[in-house]
């Protein structure tokens, strides 16, 4: 559990969402003009004209992401709007049908990850490895990470669907 919380926002406040799916139960489906580029199991929640983050690409190797290797993420994105203190990130994980995580965190406090800080503003291009142990349980894990400014201006809303 505290390696989704650890890497969802990492991958959100490095600019980070896969192809037609389903989440949550909803039946809302994700589009596949709605896939963030580069190679990744990521997708936009919607159109992202409003977005003040525009994500160029991200790139995760490997991918899929596997149990006891070293996960690496680059990611190269265009903050539109100054971020500053206040931003947050509301994550949700779930393992199949089980929500894990449902939590609110600091988009600021995440991004010290990725040796940024608050404000952030303009092109940012970031690599950042991390360990994935190898006792991660298999399964189908479906993540949404809604990230937003203090004054609830969407800065990018990304979705994740992944097998262990």
């Amino acid at each position: 559990m505290k390696l989704s919380v650890a890497i969802i926002p990492l991958l959100v406040s490095s600019f980070a969402a896969s192809k037609s799916l389903s989440f949550f139960g909803s039946g809302q489906h994700i589009l596949d003009d709605l896939s963030v580029p580069g190679d990744n199991p990521l997708s936009f929640c919607q159109d992202t004209t409003d977005y003040s983050l525009a994500i160029k690409y991200v790139d995760l190797t490997p991918n899929p992401p596997s149990p006891g290797k070293q996960l690496t993420i680059e990611a190269k994105g265009n903050f539109t709007k100054k971020i500053e203190k206040g931003a947050y990130i509301n994550l949700s994980v779930k393992y199949g049908l089980i929500r894990i995580i449902n939590q609110r965190a600091d988009l600021c406090d995440q991004l010290k990850n990725i040796e940024e800080e608050c404000p952030v503003e303009g092109d940012k291009t970031i690599t950042k490895n991390v360990e994935l142990p190898k006792e991660i349980p298999p399964g189908h894990y479906t993540v949404l990470a809604d990230v937003y400014t203090e004054d609830k201006e969407r800065i990018t809303c990304l979705e994740a669907s992944v097998h262990f």
